[in-house]
């Protein structure tokens, strides 16, 4: 059987997460945690405040990224993120190319 591994913000986000350089000074965190942003494609990307700026999930409806922002954080406050998930391939490849 192999190792499961605990999920962190920091996998979440990925090694090369997008930084939101100008974040307004008027804008409402959403639960003190996060805030939402219209893209300039139409689509909506919640942005975290820890790490400041970290974009965090896109989707299509402004209640959809509001909904699964707080359930993924949620889940990884509780720890329980990997019972809702699974990887099928880690992506890595591995030897010389």
């Amino acid at each position: 059987m192999t190792e499961q591994k605990k999920p962190t913000l920091a996998a979440t986000l990925g090694p090369n997460n997008t930084i939101e350089k100008n974040i307004p000074e008027d804008v409402v965190w959403i639960d003190d945690v996060f805030y939402i942003k219209k893209t300039r494609f139409g689509l909506y990307t919640s942005i975290l405040k820890e790490p400041l700026g970290a974009h965090f999930l896109t989707g299509g409806t402004y209640e959809g990224v509001e909904t699964m922002s707080r359930w993924h954080l949620m889940q990884l406050q509780e720890g329980t993120l990997q019972d809702h998930s699974r990887i099928i391939n880690s992506g890595v490849v591995g030897g010389k190319l």
